[in-house]
């Protein structure tokens, strides 16, 4: 489905598209795609068009909800295991999701907190 997702958005002239895999950081969605649209007008189609690729490629691809029509900054499509988010350029740039779920996190973050001895007993 991710493929059949970035190919009608690689047909439509989408920018910067990438995909990101979730296993193992979120039971969400396997896949996120984001994707940049020129203007409120092409984000907004390029959610059309990823609903018409995948019903005429497969009958039991499905789009669950999409949120953010008419206005059109934001798209979200939420495909089941592939979550796509759509982009006005300035709009993808100020919220950098794409950073927030392809960053390690750093040793110290990962490791085990310790507790502070504070007193003594």
């Amino acid at each position: 489905m991710k493929d059949l997702i970035v190919q009608a958005l690689d047909e439509n002239k989408a920018e910067n598209i990438e995909s990101i895999d979730l296993n193992g950081q979120t039971s969400l969605a396997d896949f996120m795609v984001v994707a940049t649209g020129t203007s409120s007008r092409q984000v907004a189609a390029l959610a059309d068009k990823i609903r018409e690729k995948l019903s005429k490629e497969n009958s039991s691809y499905t789009v669950l909800r999409t949120e953010g029509l008419p206005q059109a900054d934001w798209v979200v499509v939420d495909c089941g295991d592939v979550i796509v988010h759509l982009f006005r350029p300035e709009v993808r740039e100020f919220y950098a999701i794409e950073k927030m779920w392809r960053s390690e996190l750093p040793a110290a973050a990962a490791a085990p907190a310790k507790m502070p001895m504070t007193a003594k007993l």
